[in-house]
Protein backbone atom coordinates (compact mmCIF):
# COMPACT_ATOMS: atom_id res chain seq x y z
CA UNK A 1 0.00 0.00 0.00
CA UNK A 2 1.90 3.40 -1.27
CA UNK A 3 2.37 5.55 1.90
CA UNK A 4 0.73 8.77 2.11
CA UNK A 5 2.28 11.53 2.85
CA UNK A 6 0.81 14.54 4.58
CA UNK A 7 1.24 18.59 4.22
CA UNK A 8 2.06 19.65 8.17
CA UNK A 9 -0.57 22.04 9.65
CA UNK A 10 0.30 25.82 9.25
CA UNK A 11 1.25 26.80 12.81
CA UNK A 12 -0.82 29.51 14.44
CA UNK A 13 0.51 33.06 13.65
CA UNK A 14 1.83 33.85 17.34
CA UNK A 15 3.87 30.55 16.98
CA UNK A 16 5.88 32.39 14.12
CA UNK A 17 7.50 34.58 16.79
CA UNK A 18 9.54 32.96 18.28
CA UNK A 19 9.61 32.45 22.67
CA UNK A 20 12.52 35.51 22.36
CA UNK A 21 11.27 37.29 20.09
CA UNK A 22 8.16 37.74 21.98
CA UNK A 23 10.48 38.99 25.36
CA UNK A 24 11.87 41.31 23.16
CA UNK A 25 8.87 42.44 22.19
CA UNK A 26 7.39 43.08 25.69
CA UNK A 27 10.28 44.84 26.74
CA UNK A 28 9.49 47.45 24.04
CA UNK A 29 6.06 46.94 24.60
CA UNK A 30 6.42 48.34 28.78
CA UNK A 31 8.58 51.17 27.23
CA UNK A 32 5.29 52.32 25.01
CA UNK A 33 3.39 51.64 28.29
CA UNK A 34 5.85 53.54 30.36
CA UNK A 35 5.85 56.41 27.75
CA UNK A 36 2.18 56.92 27.51
CA UNK A 37 1.73 56.86 31.23
CA UNK A 38 4.28 59.56 32.10
CA UNK A 39 2.88 61.83 28.61
CA UNK A 40 -0.63 62.03 29.75
CA UNK A 41 0.07 62.94 33.00
CA UNK A 42 0.14 66.39 32.43
CA UNK A 43 -3.13 66.11 30.78
CA UNK A 44 -4.67 65.19 34.05
CA UNK A 45 -3.71 67.89 35.93
CA UNK A 46 -4.19 70.75 33.85
CA UNK A 47 -6.66 72.32 35.65
CA UNK A 48 -4.96 71.62 38.63
CA UNK A 49 -1.11 73.19 37.53
CA UNK A 50 -3.87 76.61 35.79
CA UNK A 51 -4.80 76.99 39.18
CA UNK A 52 -1.80 77.10 41.24
CA UNK A 53 0.67 79.10 38.58
CA UNK A 54 -2.47 81.34 37.48
CA UNK A 55 -2.70 80.78 33.88
CA UNK A 56 -5.61 80.87 30.89
CA UNK A 57 -6.49 77.61 29.21
CA UNK A 58 -3.99 78.24 26.18
CA UNK A 59 -1.27 79.23 28.42
CA UNK A 60 -2.27 75.39 30.15
CA UNK A 61 -2.78 73.53 26.87
CA UNK A 62 0.69 75.00 25.73
CA UNK A 63 2.49 72.67 28.62
CA UNK A 64 1.18 69.86 26.29
CA UNK A 65 2.70 71.02 23.07
CA UNK A 66 5.91 71.92 25.04
CA UNK A 67 6.59 68.17 25.05
CA UNK A 68 6.54 68.57 21.19
CA UNK A 69 8.95 71.48 20.74
CA UNK A 70 11.74 69.19 21.02
CA UNK A 71 10.51 66.16 19.25
CA UNK A 72 11.80 66.59 16.44
CA UNK A 73 15.32 66.71 17.53
CA UNK A 74 15.28 64.18 19.87
CA UNK A 75 13.34 61.51 17.09
CA UNK A 76 16.45 62.66 14.82
CA UNK A 77 19.17 62.39 17.14
CA UNK A 78 18.28 58.92 19.19
CA UNK A 79 17.38 57.15 15.59
CA UNK A 80 20.78 58.39 14.42
CA UNK A 81 21.85 56.36 17.73
CA UNK A 82 19.75 54.10 16.98
CA UNK A 83 20.92 53.56 12.94
CA UNK A 84 24.67 53.87 14.33
CA UNK A 85 24.93 51.55 17.42
CA UNK A 86 21.94 49.47 17.43
CA UNK A 87 18.18 49.65 18.43
CA UNK A 88 18.81 48.81 21.94
CA UNK A 89 20.58 51.76 23.33
CA UNK A 90 18.52 54.03 21.66
CA UNK A 91 15.95 52.15 23.84
CA UNK A 92 17.25 52.89 26.93
CA UNK A 93 18.75 56.18 26.69
CA UNK A 94 15.36 57.45 25.71
CA UNK A 95 13.27 55.74 28.21
CA UNK A 96 15.61 57.53 30.75
CA UNK A 97 15.33 61.09 29.23
CA UNK A 98 11.44 60.93 29.33
CA UNK A 99 11.79 59.62 32.59
CA UNK A 100 14.23 62.10 34.26
CA UNK A 101 11.96 64.70 32.50
CA UNK A 102 8.82 64.10 34.24
CA UNK A 103 10.19 63.47 37.65
CA UNK A 104 11.71 66.64 37.20
CA UNK A 105 8.06 68.22 36.00
CA UNK A 106 7.15 67.58 39.78
CA UNK A 107 9.71 70.16 41.05
CA UNK A 108 8.66 73.11 38.72
CA UNK A 109 7.94 76.26 40.35
CA UNK A 110 6.60 78.11 37.36
CA UNK A 111 4.91 78.19 33.89
CA UNK A 112 8.35 78.12 32.69
CA UNK A 113 10.46 75.78 34.67
CA UNK A 114 7.67 73.23 33.64
CA UNK A 115 7.84 74.07 30.53
CA UNK A 116 10.92 73.29 30.03
CA UNK A 117 11.13 70.09 31.86
CA UNK A 118 8.36 69.14 29.32
CA UNK A 119 10.97 69.65 26.23
CA UNK A 120 12.88 66.95 27.96
CA UNK A 121 10.18 64.66 27.95
CA UNK A 122 9.48 65.10 24.09
CA UNK A 123 13.02 64.23 22.99
CA UNK A 124 13.08 60.99 24.90
CA UNK A 125 9.46 59.93 23.79
CA UNK A 126 10.65 60.72 19.95
CA UNK A 127 13.29 58.65 20.46
CA UNK A 128 11.31 56.00 22.23
CA UNK A 129 8.64 55.88 19.29
CA UNK A 130 11.78 55.54 16.26
CA UNK A 131 14.21 52.73 18.27
CA UNK A 132 10.91 50.38 19.64
CA UNK A 133 9.24 50.81 16.36
CA UNK A 134 12.23 49.71 14.30
CA UNK A 135 13.33 47.70 16.72
CA UNK A 136 9.86 45.35 16.99
CA UNK A 137 9.43 45.75 12.85
CA UNK A 138 12.65 44.39 12.34
CA UNK A 139 12.19 41.55 15.01
CA UNK A 140 9.11 39.36 13.30
CA UNK A 141 8.17 37.83 10.60
CA UNK A 142 7.55 40.31 7.28
CA UNK A 143 3.63 39.03 7.01
CA UNK A 144 3.39 39.80 10.93
CA UNK A 145 4.77 43.47 10.75
CA UNK A 146 1.21 45.41 11.05
CA UNK A 147 0.58 43.04 13.86
CA UNK A 148 3.66 44.25 14.97
CA UNK A 149 2.97 47.84 14.71
CA UNK A 150 -0.46 47.88 16.10
CA UNK A 151 0.23 45.72 19.28
CA UNK A 152 3.16 47.74 20.10
CA UNK A 153 1.18 51.42 20.33
CA UNK A 154 -1.59 49.44 22.08
CA UNK A 155 1.00 49.54 25.22
CA UNK A 156 1.11 53.75 24.95
CA UNK A 157 -3.05 53.77 25.57
CA UNK A 158 -2.61 51.22 28.69
CA UNK A 159 -0.24 53.45 29.82
CA UNK A 160 -2.99 55.97 29.70
CA UNK A 161 -5.06 54.28 31.44
CA UNK A 162 -2.91 53.32 34.37
CA UNK A 163 -2.37 56.94 34.14
CA UNK A 164 -5.43 57.84 34.91
CA UNK A 165 -6.05 55.37 37.70
CA UNK A 166 -2.90 56.50 39.89
CA UNK A 167 -4.51 60.16 39.38
CA UNK A 168 -7.46 59.30 40.93
CA UNK A 169 -6.02 57.66 43.83
CA UNK A 170 -3.17 60.23 44.27
CA UNK A 171 -4.03 63.86 43.27
CA UNK A 172 -7.50 64.55 45.19
CA UNK A 173 -5.57 63.65 48.55
CA UNK A 174 -1.43 64.60 47.71
CA UNK A 175 -1.75 67.26 44.69
CA UNK A 176 -0.42 67.28 41.41
CA UNK A 177 2.98 67.28 42.16
CA UNK A 178 3.30 63.47 43.03
CA UNK A 179 1.93 62.49 40.20
CA UNK A 180 5.06 63.35 38.09
CA UNK A 181 7.66 62.33 41.23
CA UNK A 182 6.23 58.47 40.32
CA UNK A 183 7.85 58.94 36.79
CA UNK A 184 10.93 57.82 38.27
CA UNK A 185 9.56 54.46 38.60
CA UNK A 186 10.23 53.97 34.45
CA UNK A 187 14.08 54.21 35.04
CA UNK A 188 14.23 51.22 36.61
CA UNK A 189 11.89 49.41 35.16
CA UNK A 190 13.88 50.53 31.42
CA UNK A 191 17.10 49.04 32.96
CA UNK A 192 15.74 46.07 34.37
CA UNK A 193 13.61 45.01 31.21
CA UNK A 194 16.18 46.09 28.58
CA UNK A 195 19.14 44.68 30.23
CA UNK A 196 20.18 42.11 27.94
CA UNK A 197 17.68 42.07 25.01
CA UNK A 198 19.21 40.57 21.39
CA UNK A 199 20.00 43.17 18.78
CA UNK A 200 16.67 43.92 15.88
CA UNK A 201 17.07 41.19 13.28
CA UNK A 202 17.03 43.80 10.14
CA UNK A 203 19.73 45.61 11.69
CA UNK A 204 22.12 43.04 12.80
CA UNK A 205 22.03 41.15 9.56
CA UNK A 206 22.29 44.15 7.57
CA UNK A 207 24.29 46.61 9.74
CA UNK A 208 25.59 45.21 12.89
CA UNK A 209 27.97 42.75 11.23
CA UNK A 210 29.08 45.58 8.15
CA UNK A 211 32.73 46.93 8.28
CA UNK A 212 31.29 50.58 7.83
CA UNK A 213 28.17 51.61 10.51
CA UNK A 214 25.56 53.89 8.45
CA UNK A 215 26.04 57.91 9.57
CA UNK A 216 22.61 59.07 8.53
CA UNK A 217 23.38 63.01 9.34
CA UNK A 218 25.97 62.42 6.86
CA UNK A 219 24.67 64.64 4.19
CA UNK A 220 24.05 67.53 6.98
CA UNK A 221 27.47 67.82 8.39
CA UNK A 222 29.67 67.14 4.80
CA UNK A 223 31.89 70.06 4.82
CA UNK A 224 32.47 73.02 7.36
CA UNK A 225 29.93 75.18 5.24
CA UNK A 226 27.35 73.17 5.67
CA UNK A 227 27.93 71.83 9.60
CA UNK A 228 27.96 75.53 10.34
CA UNK A 229 25.02 76.61 8.47
CA UNK A 230 22.88 73.47 10.18
CA UNK A 231 24.03 74.09 13.34
CA UNK A 232 22.34 77.42 13.02
CA UNK A 233 19.71 75.97 11.88
CA UNK A 234 18.80 73.54 14.54
CA UNK A 235 19.06 76.80 16.85
CA UNK A 236 16.88 78.92 14.64
CA UNK A 237 13.93 75.88 14.49
CA UNK A 238 14.24 75.20 18.49
CA UNK A 239 14.63 78.88 19.33
CA UNK A 240 11.19 79.94 17.24
CA UNK A 241 9.28 77.01 18.13
CA UNK A 242 9.65 77.34 21.68
CA UNK A 243 9.10 81.01 21.45
CA UNK A 244 5.63 80.38 19.02
CA UNK A 245 4.33 78.21 22.11
CA UNK A 246 5.54 80.23 25.04
CA UNK A 247 4.86 84.02 26.22
CA UNK A 248 8.48 84.86 24.50
CA UNK A 249 6.77 84.99 20.84
CA UNK A 250 3.94 86.86 21.91
CA UNK A 251 2.87 89.35 18.62
CA UNK A 252 4.63 87.20 16.32
CA UNK A 253 3.74 83.43 16.37
CA UNK A 254 3.08 83.53 12.20
CA UNK A 255 6.31 84.80 11.60
CA UNK A 256 8.47 82.67 13.96
CA UNK A 257 6.05 79.77 12.33
CA UNK A 258 7.00 80.53 9.25
CA UNK A 259 10.56 80.24 10.32
CA UNK A 260 10.80 77.12 12.21
CA UNK A 261 9.12 75.41 9.01
CA UNK A 262 11.58 76.30 6.72
CA UNK A 263 14.42 75.57 8.47
CA UNK A 264 12.41 71.50 9.00
CA UNK A 265 11.79 71.55 5.87
CA UNK A 266 15.38 72.76 4.78
CA UNK A 267 16.48 69.61 6.78
CA UNK A 268 13.94 67.02 5.17
CA UNK A 269 15.61 68.00 1.67
CA UNK A 270 19.11 67.64 2.78
CA UNK A 271 18.32 64.20 4.67
CA UNK A 272 16.12 63.10 1.65
CA UNK A 273 18.62 64.28 -1.35
CA UNK A 274 17.16 65.14 -4.79
CA UNK A 275 15.10 61.96 -4.94
CA UNK A 276 13.34 61.45 -1.75
CA UNK A 277 13.08 64.71 -0.36
CA UNK A 278 9.41 65.40 -0.97
CA UNK A 279 8.29 62.05 0.30
CA UNK A 280 10.65 63.14 3.31
CA UNK A 281 8.33 66.65 3.13
CA UNK A 282 5.18 65.03 2.50
CA UNK A 283 5.22 62.30 5.15
CA UNK A 284 6.13 64.94 7.91
CA UNK A 285 2.75 66.81 6.46
CA UNK A 286 0.66 63.48 6.81
CA UNK A 287 2.29 62.92 10.59
CA UNK A 288 1.15 66.51 11.30
CA UNK A 289 -2.48 66.15 9.64
CA UNK A 290 -2.83 62.87 12.17
CA UNK A 291 -1.55 64.77 14.79
CA UNK A 292 -3.77 67.66 14.54
CA UNK A 293 -7.34 65.29 14.46
CA UNK A 294 -6.33 63.12 17.08
CA UNK A 295 -4.48 65.04 19.82
CA UNK A 296 -7.21 67.93 20.45
CA UNK A 297 -9.42 64.72 22.11
CA UNK A 298 -6.11 63.39 23.64
CA UNK A 299 -5.08 66.50 25.51
CA UNK A 300 -7.60 68.32 25.75
CA UNK A 301 -10.60 65.37 26.96
CA UNK A 302 -9.90 65.77 30.53
CA UNK A 303 -10.19 69.47 30.45
CA UNK A 304 -13.59 69.28 28.57
CA UNK A 305 -15.21 66.86 31.35
CA UNK A 306 -14.04 68.78 34.30
CA UNK A 307 -15.21 72.11 32.84
CA UNK A 308 -18.38 71.43 30.57
CA UNK A 309 -19.86 68.43 31.54
CA UNK A 310 -18.88 69.25 36.03
CA UNK A 311 -17.48 65.60 35.93
CA UNK A 312 -15.71 64.80 39.69
CA UNK A 313 -12.17 63.17 38.87
CA UNK A 314 -13.55 60.00 39.97
CA UNK A 315 -15.65 60.48 36.68
CA UNK A 316 -12.70 61.53 34.57
CA UNK A 317 -10.59 58.53 35.43
CA UNK A 318 -13.88 55.70 34.27
CA UNK A 319 -14.33 58.42 30.92
CA UNK A 320 -10.11 58.26 30.38
CA UNK A 321 -11.03 53.73 31.03
CA UNK A 322 -13.29 53.41 27.98
CA UNK A 323 -11.06 55.94 25.90
CA UNK A 324 -7.73 54.04 26.85
CA UNK A 325 -8.82 50.29 26.38
CA UNK A 326 -10.85 51.31 23.24
CA UNK A 327 -7.86 53.22 21.66
CA UNK A 328 -5.68 49.82 23.36
CA UNK A 329 -8.43 47.52 21.52
CA UNK A 330 -7.80 49.04 18.21
CA UNK A 331 -4.74 49.03 18.19
CA UNK A 332 -4.82 44.85 18.09
CA UNK A 333 -7.83 44.80 15.73
CA UNK A 334 -6.25 47.07 13.33
CA UNK A 335 -2.69 45.49 13.38
CA UNK A 336 -5.17 42.02 12.39
CA UNK A 337 -7.36 44.17 9.82
CA UNK A 338 -3.47 45.93 8.16
CA UNK A 339 -2.60 41.91 7.17
CA UNK A 340 -5.07 40.94 6.26
CA UNK A 341 -6.23 44.02 3.64
CA UNK A 342 -2.96 45.93 3.57
CA UNK A 343 -1.46 49.17 5.24
CA UNK A 344 -3.28 52.09 3.73
CA UNK A 345 -6.79 50.14 3.17
CA UNK A 346 -7.12 49.60 6.60
CA UNK A 347 -6.15 52.89 7.71
CA UNK A 348 -8.73 54.99 5.50
CA UNK A 349 -11.29 52.38 6.00
CA UNK A 350 -11.00 52.34 9.97
CA UNK A 351 -10.86 55.99 10.13
CA UNK A 352 -14.07 56.63 7.98
CA UNK A 353 -15.60 53.96 10.33
CA UNK A 354 -14.39 56.65 13.29
CA UNK A 355 -15.80 59.42 11.99
CA UNK A 356 -19.42 58.71 12.74
CA UNK A 357 -18.94 58.69 16.39
CA UNK A 358 -17.33 62.17 16.39
CA UNK A 359 -19.96 64.53 16.82
CA UNK A 360 -22.66 61.87 19.19
CA UNK A 361 -19.30 62.15 21.78
CA UNK A 362 -19.26 65.82 22.27
CA UNK A 363 -23.06 65.94 22.18
CA UNK A 364 -24.15 63.23 24.53
CA UNK A 365 -23.96 64.92 28.19
CA UNK A 366 -26.92 63.14 30.59
CA UNK A 367 -25.49 59.49 30.24
CA UNK A 368 -21.54 58.51 31.94
CA UNK A 369 -22.10 55.45 30.15
CA UNK A 370 -23.29 56.30 26.76
CA UNK A 371 -20.66 58.74 26.99
CA UNK A 372 -18.31 55.93 27.79
CA UNK A 373 -18.90 53.44 25.05
CA UNK A 374 -19.23 56.25 22.36
CA UNK A 375 -15.48 57.46 23.28
CA UNK A 376 -14.36 53.59 23.07
CA UNK A 377 -15.60 52.97 19.34
CA UNK A 378 -14.64 56.65 18.53
CA UNK A 379 -11.60 56.06 19.62
CA UNK A 380 -11.32 52.31 18.54
CA UNK A 381 -11.41 53.36 15.16
CA UNK A 382 -9.69 56.91 15.27
CA UNK A 383 -6.77 56.67 17.76
CA UNK A 384 -6.48 52.67 17.23
CA UNK A 385 -5.86 53.13 13.91
CA UNK A 386 -2.76 54.75 14.54
CA UNK A 387 -1.02 51.89 15.67
CA UNK A 388 -0.29 51.13 12.22
CA UNK A 389 1.71 54.43 11.24
CA UNK A 390 5.12 53.48 12.70
CA UNK A 391 4.47 50.52 9.92
CA UNK A 392 3.08 52.65 7.27
CA UNK A 393 5.78 55.11 8.05
CA UNK A 394 8.81 53.22 8.30
CA UNK A 395 8.68 51.47 5.69
CA UNK A 396 9.19 53.60 3.10
CA UNK A 397 13.33 53.81 4.51
CA UNK A 398 15.82 51.30 3.98
CA UNK A 399 16.91 49.63 7.27
CA UNK A 400 20.62 51.74 7.12
CA UNK A 401 18.52 55.03 7.75
CA UNK A 402 15.26 53.71 9.02
CA UNK A 403 15.80 55.09 12.45
CA UNK A 404 16.83 58.33 12.06
CA UNK A 405 14.53 58.53 8.63
CA UNK A 406 11.19 57.80 10.77
CA UNK A 407 11.87 59.59 13.82
CA UNK A 408 12.72 63.12 12.00
CA UNK A 409 9.52 62.97 9.75
CA UNK A 410 7.45 61.45 12.62
CA UNK A 411 8.36 64.04 15.00
CA UNK A 412 8.32 66.37 12.60
CA UNK A 413 4.73 65.89 11.97
CA UNK A 414 4.03 65.83 15.39
CA UNK A 415 4.69 68.90 15.95
CA UNK A 416 0.64 68.94 14.91
CA UNK A 417 0.14 67.47 18.47
CA UNK A 418 2.00 71.15 19.88
CA UNK A 419 -0.53 72.70 17.73
CA UNK A 420 -3.27 70.90 18.57
CA UNK A 421 -4.47 71.84 21.99
CA UNK A 422 -3.47 75.10 21.55
CA UNK A 423 -5.72 75.84 18.47
CA UNK A 424 -8.36 73.61 20.29
CA UNK A 425 -8.38 76.32 23.34
CA UNK A 426 -8.64 78.98 20.74
CA UNK A 427 -11.73 77.61 19.09
CA UNK A 428 -13.34 76.83 22.02
CA UNK A 429 -13.24 81.05 22.88
CA UNK A 430 -15.88 81.36 19.73
CA UNK A 431 -17.67 78.05 20.42
CA UNK A 432 -17.67 75.69 23.13
CA UNK A 433 -14.82 73.58 23.96
CA UNK A 434 -17.12 70.21 22.85
CA UNK A 435 -18.06 71.54 19.27
CA UNK A 436 -14.09 72.61 18.40
CA UNK A 437 -12.93 69.72 19.39
CA UNK A 438 -15.46 67.74 17.09
CA UNK A 439 -15.21 70.41 14.49
CA UNK A 440 -11.39 69.58 14.68
CA UNK A 441 -11.16 65.70 14.67
CA UNK A 442 -13.55 65.48 12.18
CA UNK A 443 -12.33 67.96 9.61
CA UNK A 444 -8.33 66.77 9.69
CA UNK A 445 -9.77 63.47 9.87
CA UNK A 446 -10.93 63.81 6.17
CA UNK A 447 -7.39 65.01 5.09
CA UNK A 448 -5.51 62.08 7.01
CA UNK A 449 -8.24 59.45 5.29
CA UNK A 450 -7.16 61.23 1.84
CA UNK A 451 -3.34 61.64 2.17
CA UNK A 452 -3.07 57.91 3.15
CA UNK A 453 -5.56 56.27 1.52
CA UNK A 454 -4.44 57.46 -1.94
CA UNK A 455 -0.79 56.98 -0.60
CA UNK A 456 -0.37 60.96 -1.72
CA UNK A 457 3.21 61.12 0.10
CA UNK A 458 5.10 58.48 -2.78
CA UNK A 459 2.46 59.95 -5.38
CA UNK A 460 4.48 63.32 -4.60
CA UNK A 461 7.96 61.78 -4.84
CA UNK A 462 7.07 60.65 -8.87
CA UNK A 463 7.14 64.12 -9.47
CA UNK A 464 10.81 64.19 -8.70
CA UNK A 465 11.85 60.45 -9.40
CA UNK A 466 9.31 58.23 -11.41
CA UNK A 467 10.51 55.51 -9.59
CA UNK A 468 7.58 53.95 -6.88
CA UNK A 469 8.91 54.15 -3.56
CA UNK A 470 9.01 50.06 -2.33
CA UNK A 471 7.50 49.26 0.69
CA UNK A 472 11.58 48.52 2.24
CA UNK A 473 9.65 46.54 5.64
CA UNK A 474 7.86 44.27 2.92
CA UNK A 475 10.67 43.71 0.33
CA UNK A 476 13.49 42.52 3.44
CA UNK A 477 13.35 38.73 4.41
CA UNK A 478 13.60 37.94 8.27
CA UNK A 479 14.33 34.51 8.75
CA UNK A 480 13.02 33.85 12.60
CA UNK A 481 12.23 30.73 14.47
CA UNK A 482 10.23 27.98 11.91
CA UNK A 483 10.13 29.98 8.93
CA UNK A 484 11.86 32.15 6.36
CA UNK A 485 9.46 34.90 4.96
CA UNK A 486 11.00 35.79 1.14
CA UNK A 487 10.31 38.46 -0.79
CA UNK A 488 7.18 36.34 -2.90
CA UNK A 489 5.46 35.93 0.31
CA UNK A 490 5.44 39.08 1.34
CA UNK A 491 4.12 40.11 -2.49
CA UNK A 492 1.25 37.46 -1.84
CA UNK A 493 0.58 38.78 1.67
CA UNK A 494 1.04 42.50 2.00
CA UNK A 495 -0.16 45.30 0.25
CA UNK A 496 1.85 48.32 0.19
Amino acid sequence: MPSVRTTPAPLPWYREVSREKWKSFFAAWIGYLLDGFDFVLITLVLTEIADDFGLSTVESASLVSGAFITRWLGGAVLGALGDRFGRKSAMVASILLYSIGTFACGFAWDYTSLFTARLLIGMGMAGEYSASATYVLESWPVRLRNRASGFLISGFSLGGVLAAEVYEHVVPGHGWRWLFYIGLLPVVVALWVRRALPEADDWEARVGGAGERPNPFGPLFAGRRRAVANTVLTVVATASLFAVFTPFGTGAVPVLSVVAAACLVAFAVQLGGRRRWLLFVALCVTVFCAFLYSWPVQALLPTYLKTELGFTPEHVSDALYYAGFGTMAGCVVTGFLGDRFGTRRAYACTLLVGIAFVFPVFAIRDSRVGLGVLLFLMLACMQGISGLLPKFIAGHFPTGTRAASLGFTYNVGALGGAVAPVLGARLASAMSLGQSLAVLTFSLTLVVILLIGFDVPSRLNRLVDPEAVPDYLAAEAVTDGPRSHTVGDVRRSEAM
